[in-house]
């Protein structure tokens, strides 16, 4: 389960294995804690924080119940693809890392990690989500699924080098992120996904 603001959040081994978090249902960190568990090493350090506790320009970045791809293409005035880092499928559920990144200057704007249930949504949305080119919200946008954007907790992560690399970082600085669902007008659950942002 997510803590309260200023605990630490980690999705241990018993809650990957749990049919109730399928997706990252009960604490949000799923679909990192996957990435953590197939390269073998362990999670950073992950803490829940007030939404005030977030500097800006993250904050703006963050706090809404957008989906990020347009709010990150708006803020930087540009496009975003994808850089596809890891994929994993199974179930009916597609698991990826990816970087998004800005068309030209090919800067990384955020790392996520995502678990998609695509039994969920239209074949044709289906096989543009696995050729991994274009980011999940605007993708669904374009094909008018709707969908909500349901932020479960807002965190803040020490870089390790695996997002540092990522975000191609100097640095191990703090960094913000979120963990936030999409979710059907009925409810289902889309996708859960983890988004980091470069400092």
């Amino acid at each position: 389960m997510l803590a309260t603001p200023d605990t630490h959040l980690f999705c241990g081994e018993l809650c990957r294995k749990s049919d109730a978090c399928e997706g990252g249902a009960k604490c949000g960190l799923c679909s990192l804690a996957r990435v953590y568990s197939v390269t073998g090493q362990s999670m950073p350090e992950i803490i829940e924080i007030a939404a005030s506790e977030i500097p800006q320009p993250q904050r703006d970045l963050l706090v809404h119940r957008r989906d990020m791809t347009t709010t990150l293409q708006t803020f930087h005035g540009a496009r975003t693809h994808l850089r596809l880092l890891r994929t994993e499928a199974g179930s009916g559920i597609y698991q990826r890392e990816v970087v998004l990144a800005l068309d030209g200057s090919e800067r990384p704007v955020e790392f996520g990690a995502s678990s998609i249930h695509l039994d969920r949504l239209p074949p044709d949305v289906q096989q543009e989500i696995v050729l991994a080119e274009r980011p999940l919200g605007g993708l669904l946008l374009e094909h008018g699924v709707e969908f909500v954007s349901r932020p479960k907790a807002f965190i803040r992560v020490e870089a390790d080098t695996l997002i540092g690399r990522a975000l191609e970082l100097e640095g191990i600085d703090p960094l913000f992120g979120r963990c936030n669902a999409l979710l059907t007008p009925q409810g289902d659950v889309l996708a859960d996904i983890v988004e980091i942002l470069p400092p």
